[in-house]
């Protein structure tokens, strides 16, 4: 989901962190741990998750290598268009409850495979479209329902295969979405120009669809009473700890401030990801334009991949030291001011792979960061659901960042304003952080029984 990680519901709310991706395990935990066919099972049930969520990313990822020839294709509007973006993060995102409601009923097999179903189906029938309103239903809705379904599968695969290092096993399949992408932006490029984007979404299609059904094949849960001796003291050490259900979690101020927060600073990175091949097209970076013997364009996609997938270990490590509400000022800040630097110098191809990969740089980290500061505050039994309801921001967020954006730019005919909206976005963002979250957040602690642990919270600095 660009969309995207689910935190540790039973380990430590600290998921998003490298300490917690690491686990925190000691020798009796390990003591109970998998072992022997158990333990080659369930890294190869790691290599199957990480597999699927690399194929899942292209559609997202990649789009913006679709939007040039598309609107010559389809002569409509760039904010028309964008709407199709905006459905499938909708999908993706906004319907991230239900998947995962839907998920409990079926085997992971069988709901992994029907979603790599749904993603061969979007992109082979999306050739074949000829009419913007079909191109919404097969790229956007079945695309976001289809990488929705197969991360919801794959991260619920891995809280129960790994128990005990749930934050580390999730921080490599959502880590995987991020970059995933990078291993397909040039070959998608490449086909794009030598055989059109038709004829690029049907070989491809058929290649992501094919990849995903084959990983889905090896998927399976644990067998019953696997690793229950760990469970069972998880169980006891969280007994006395109180997690929010969802529906309580939705009745707190604190909540819908995060949900402003997220759409807020989601809206910047979504922006990139959805117009940076409109806007590419205007500061002269062209498909003729190189850097370092490499078209510009595809490789700034590549670079922004790299640090999509950095960002999220990093500043989850860095919130562990510094404190939540103080990282996300810094990370917030980096993303709005790289923008603004975007707009300045983006005419420079170096430069625009560049801040472009800032940009990333600074916007990839909320899915560490505030499924983080969710599980600090509402505890870690519901923190799966609760983040579900959280993500659906993000969904809001594309909606501002596509065709919203794109309107504007119509309307103006230029990018400064879009630019800077989003840069104010991300500025108020920390703001909020520093000067009405982190106050919120300790008066929310001493009100639960006075003791900042019972959430599973951390240390406010």
């Amino acid at each position: 989901m660009s969309q995207e990680t689910h935190p540790d519901p039973m380990a430590d709310p600290m998921a998003g962190s490298v300490a917690g991706r690491m686990g925190r395990t000691g020798p009796a935990a390990m003591a109970q741990g998998a072992c022997g066919w158990e333990t080659r099972v369930r890294w190869r049930q790691l290599v199957l998750g990480v597999v699927a969520m690399m194929a899942i990313s292209s559609p997202q990822y990649v789009w913006a290598l679709f939007v040039q020839p598309m609107l010559s294709s389809f002569d409509v509007s760039l904010s028309a268009l964008q709407v199709t973006i905006a459905l499938f993060s909708i999908f993706q995102c906004g319907f991230g409850p239900m998947h995962g409601y839907l998920a409990e009923k079926f085997t992971p097999r069988q709901f992994a495979t029907v979603g790599g179903l749904f993603v061969a189906a979007s992109w082979m029938s999306s050739a074949y479209v000829t009419s913007l309103p079909v191109l919404y239903v097969t790229y956007g809705v079945f695309s976001g329902i289809g990488t929705g379904m197969i991360y919801v599968a794959v991260v619920e695969l891995m809280t129960q295969w790994f128990p005990d290092r749930r934050g580390f096993a999730i921080g490599m399949v959502a880590g995987s979405y991020g970059f995933g992408a990078i291993v397909t932006t040039f070959p998608i490029d490449t086909a794009i120009k030598a055989m059109g984007y038709q004829s690029t979404l049907l070989v491809f299609g058929a290649i992501l669809g094919v990849i995903c059904v084959l990983a889905a094949q090896g998927m399976a849960r644990p067998p019953k009473g696997y690793m229950a001796g760990f469970r069972a003291a998880a169980e006891a050490k969280m007994a006395g700890l109180h997690s929010h259900t969802p529906r309580e979690m939705l009745r707190t101020p604190i909540f819908w401030l995060l949900f402003a927060m997220m759409t807020m600073v989601a809206t910047g990175g979504l922006m990139v990801i959805s117009q940076i091949g409109a806007f590419a097209k205007d500061f002269g970076i062209t498909k003729d334009v190189m850097v370092f013997g490499m078209a510009a364009l595809p490789l700034a996609l590549t670079v922004d991949r790299v640090a999509n997938g950095l960002t999220r270990p990093f500043f989850g490590w860095v919130s562990d030291h510094l404190g939540r509400e103080n990282t996300m000022v810094v990370a917030f800040a980096l993303e709005g001011l790289s923008i603004l630097l975007l707009l300045k110098f983006g005419t420079d191809p170096l430069l625009f792979v560049l801040l472009t990969g800032v940009v990333f740089f600074g916007w990839g980290e909320i899915y560490s960061l505030f499924p983080s500061l969710l599980g600090d505050l509402f505890g870690p039994r519901h923190a799966a659901n609760n983040f579900g309801f959280l993500l659906i921001a993000t969904a809001l967020g594309s909606i501002l960042g596509g065709p919203l954006a794109a309107l504007i730019y119509e309307q103006t005919q230029s990018w400064p304003l879009v630019f800077t909206l989003v840069s104010v976005l991300d500025f108020c963002t920390a703001g909020l952080a520093l000067c009405v979250l982190k106050p919120m957040r300790r008066s929310w602690l001493v009100r639960q029984d006075g003791a900042p642990s019972a959430a599973g919270a951390t240390v406010l600095r």
